[in-house]
């Protein structure tokens, strides 16, 4: 590619960017939250947690981006009833630019579309990470939260988006395989790379009572085979029948029923995180993409 043409192409899409994500009042500068919505198994509710918490951001006024790093089996864009032509792999070929590739998704939520069979960023070239780092370089004044919905289990693919972010969210539920697969994922982080924060959201149970028990379980196994490490219970997302019918709808159910029990769950859970400040790790999208990509 043309050196001149790729500065010009990046330039665009950063301006384009912007416009995109201005607000009508002026926008303070805060620090990027980088979280990871993830789990040790599928069917737990991880893609709807992270679109429903992005939404919910994003209603309070955080610029809002949601990466869906399910490389292998991508869904955000099927729950919220997306049809983009492009995704992440077109930018890493020189085919489009990265706003070319954003599509909007909810409010003023963005999203970064995966797709079945893209390319690992695992196992991008040297030059494919020139290319990423160049594009997020300035995001960083760009967008307030960037939310990355990881797949399930502990795929290499999984620990490399857990270990890049600041905040990990750990999504389970009250069946006895979740939380044996939630706790083999932190285990792995917490063994092989020294990952010892972790926030965990309990999913579809009953009320408060039984997300506490859910938690109780989880934190007592950790807390005997595990030293030093932290659990933080961040909160309960009730079991809703109106998750289900937004579902149907490919609809977050913040959107689809704003006044429905979930709603207040998931709304709660944003406002929690948004008042608890970050680990100070160098957080930043630089940090985030330099870590990400091995720069």
């Amino acid at each position: 590619m043309d050196q001149a043409l790729g500065l010009r192409k990046k330039e665009m899409a950063r301006n384009d960017w912007r416009k995109a994500s201005s607000r009508e009042a002026p926008h303070m500068q805060t620090p990027l939250r980088a979280i990871a919505v993830t789990s040790g198994k599928g069917g737990v509710g991880k893609t709807n947690v992270a679109v429903n918490l992005a939404l919910a951001f994003d209603q309070m006024g955080q610029r809002v981006l949601i990466m869906d790093a399910d490389l292998g089996l991508a869904n955000v864009d099927i729950l919220l009833g997306l049809t983009p032509r492009y995704n992440i792999s077109h930018v890493l070929e020189g085919l489009k630019t990265l706003e070319e590739v954003l599509v909007q998704g909810p409010g003023k939520v963005r999203v970064m579309p995966a797709s079945s069979g893209v390319q690992k960023l695992t196992h991008l070239t040297e030059e494919q990470k020139l290319v990423m780092l160049d594009l997020f370089d300035d995001l960083e004044m760009e967008i307030d939260v960037l939310i990355i919905d990881t797949g399930a289990g502990i795929s290499d693919a999984v620990l490399y988006f857990n270990l890049a972010v600041q905040e990990k969210i750990v999504v389970v539920n009250h069946e006895p395989t979740s939380l044996t697969d939630a706790y083999a994922l932190i285990k792995v982080l917490y063994k092989r790379y020294g990952e010892r924060h972790f926030k965990i959201l309990v999913n579809c149970v009953k009320n408060e009572k039984e997300g506490l028990s859910v938690f109780g379980k989880i934190s007592k196994v950790a807390d005997h085979f595990l030293n030093d490490l932290s659990l933080e219970y961040l909160g309960t997302i009730p079991r809703d029948p109106y998750i289900g019918k937004s579902v149907m709808q490919q609809k977050p159910v913040l959107e689809a029923y704003p006044k429905a029990p979930a709603c207040r769950a998931f709304r709660t859970v944003a406002e929690k995180i948004r008042k608890t400040p970050p680990r100070a790790n160098a957080g930043n999208i630089q940090f985030f993409w330099k870590r990400l990509l091995r720069i």
